[in-house]
């Protein structure tokens, strides 16, 4: 018998919230570390908590490195798509 689905929804009490937000954070951060070693690929995550504390995840390379990369990338692809036009 398969497992019933969970409907997915603000978590209303704020323990439970943020015990929840601490375990799959946690969870993210593993598979994240675990697709920068089993594909050697550049990872970069960043998490913010609903108290907008920062958490980060940057593979071997550091995170600014491939941030820059991530928005020369995305500003290149603007300027073709807007030559489409």
């Amino acid at each position: 018998m398969a497992r019933e689905k969970i409907k997915i929804k603000k978590i209303d009490n704020i323990t439970a919230r943020q015990v929840t937000f601490s375990k799959r954070r946690r969870g993210l951060l593993k598979k994240a570390e675990e697709l920068a070693v089993l594909c050697d690929a550049d990872v970069a995550l960043i998490i913010f908590s609903s108290t907008g504390k920062l958490f980060e995840y940057a593979s071997s390379r550091a995170l600014d490195r491939l941030l820059k990369v991530f928005f020369l990338i995305a500003m290149l692809l603007l300027v073709v798509m807007n030559n489409l036009d």
